[in-house]
């Protein structure tokens, strides 16, 4: 028997540098690249009983500060994000209402320099329908 639950539990740290160059400064962090993320995802399906097949699961998600460009002039700011999903499984078939950024925290995913940032996605819920073959 399968067990019901699944947990899936994730840490980096990246000292991304630059290490040798010509014209950039030793030293200087890598744009984008969090020293610290970690990230912590677990589901639970019911296995017996009327309601078999129904389960529900939360993702946690964490990145660190981050430099915004190469000559490292700003940061995008840490954040922590809650995901959520609730579905039911019957054979190969597979229903889901999936939820990212639950409490619809802002944070930003990404930069390409001071005037160009890119903010993460807000409240978004999702339904898939998914068949495995």
């Amino acid at each position: 028997m399968k067990s019901p639950h699944r947990i899936i539990a994730t840490y980096a740290y990246i000292d991304a540098r630059v290490t040798e160059d010509n014209t950039i400064p030793i030293g200087n962090r890598l744009p984008n690249s969090a020293q610290h993320t970690a990230s912590f995802w677990t589901t639970y399906q019911i296995q017996n009983g009327g309601l078999k097949g129904f389960g529900g699961g939360l993702g946690l998600f964490f990145v660190g500060d981050r430099p915004g460009d190469l000559p490292n002039t700003f940061e995008l700011p840490s954040f922590f994000r809650t995901d959520a999903t609730i579905f039911y499984k019957r054979d190969t078939w597979r229903v889901a209402l999936n939820i990212r950024n639950l409490f619809d925290v802002e944070y930003y995913e990404t930069a390409q320099n001071r005037n160009i940032i890119y903010p993460g996605a807000p409240f978004t819920v999702q339904g898939t329908i998914s068949y495995t073959f």
